[in-house]
């Protein structure tokens, strides 16, 4: 079937002018001819529209698009499998935020009025979540909720942690301390014991400043729990360690604390998609981790023995921590590879 320039207009949604346009650039060329003289358009130049077509939908330029176009072997099947996939993409997001207008409707007839303030920061923060995690690892984490408010148990520590804070009691205090052993313990339930999550969850709480402002949640106040958190375990290692092992600890335990929940990420998801530990991909794990260690451990291998056997027989050490023995494991026998290789 051969097609005129008004006909393909119509039956594509286009308009006459863009096909000019199109032409003009040497983007779409009609291959054919009417006896008198009008270009018509055949099947590879509908296809080769719907390529543009696609390609535009994907945010590329006309002249990307041209570029594209003129390289060999660009099959239409490959860019229609994506068209598809971005589809499905939008009609997931679709849902889940008719799900969220569906939760905001039902408050509003059971009688409640929530502002219009409080409607779009629900929205802003479910729309944070969608772009960091997947659907999958949505339905994996209890802390994202479709409704407004926080879980009345976060609420409370959220508060009672800034009055603390706000007062200038200093995090090595006894109640702040507390309050960081049960915000660490909320955190590992309501991300399920993955750092895979929770890597995620620093990283959104780190770009997204209105974020922080909707939960009450700052930089300063995630901090202040991580420093009181650290005081807990510094206080603990200080019973395996000499004096002078322990100031050089104490001085650099948290300087490096916000690497450790993306390493162990790492780890497990090399872990999930089968590494070995002498795989490379291991052994660069190995080479993070010991770095870390190091970190606040300092060089010594005595030094390094009495830290381990601290973690060994102090069941506090592994809280909030997000570490299985399955991940430990690995990691134990990648270090053990990776120290042999250096002494050969």
């Amino acid at each position: 079937m051969l097609l005129k320039v008004g006909e393909l207009a119509k039956k594509s949604g286009l308009t006459v002018r863009t096909l000019h346009h199109y032409d003009a650039i040497g983007l779409l060329t009609p291959s054919a001819r009417a006896d008198n003289g009008y270009r018509l358009y055949n099947r590879d130049d509908i296809a080769r529209l719907h390529r543009i077509q696609a390609l535009r939908g994907f945010g590329l330029s006309l002249a990307d698009i041209g570029a594209y176009l003129s390289q060999p072997d660009a099959p239409l099947a490959d860019l229609i499998a994506r068209q598809i996939a971005m589809l499905d993409s939008q009609i997931e997001k679709a849902a889940r935020l008719r799900g969220r207008l569906e939760d905001l409707r039902g408050m509003l007839m059971d009688g409640k009025e929530p502002e219009l303030a409080d409607w779009l920061n629900t929205l802003e923060l479910m729309t944070m979540f969608d772009r960091y995690f997947s659907q999958e690892e949505l339905d994996r984490l209890p802390m994202y909720r479709k409704s407004q408010t926080q879980p009345p148990d976060w609420t409370a520590l959220v508060a009672d942690v800034r009055a603390l804070m706000d007062a200038g009691v200093p995090p090595e205090d006894e109640r702040a301390r507390a309050l960081a052993d049960r915000w660490m313990t909320l955190l590992a339930r309501d991300t399920g014991d993955d750092p895979r999550l929770l890597a995620k969850l620093n990283r959104m709480h780190d770009n997204e400043p209105s974020m922080q402002a909707s939960i009450g949640i700052s930089t300063q106040l995630r901090d202040y729990v991580l420093r009181a958190f650290s005081a807990t375990m510094i206080a603990t290692y200080e019973r395996h360690l000499s004096p002078d092992e322990f100031r050089f600890l104490r001085d650099n335990y948290g300087k490096r604390a916000m690497e450790w929940p993306q390493l162990m990420a790492d780890v497990r998801d090399a872990i999930d998609e089968g590494a070995t530990p002498d795989s490379p991909r291991a052994q660069e794990l190995a080479r993070r981790w010991v770095s870390l260690f190091r970190s606040f451990a300092g060089d010594d291998p005595r030094t390094h023995a009495k830290i381990r056997h601290a973690l060994q027989t102090e069941p506090e050490l592994s809280r909030g921590s997000w570490a299985n023995e399955t991940l430990l494991g690995f990691v134990r026998d990648a270090v053990r590879r990776l120290e042999s290789t250096h002494l050969k």
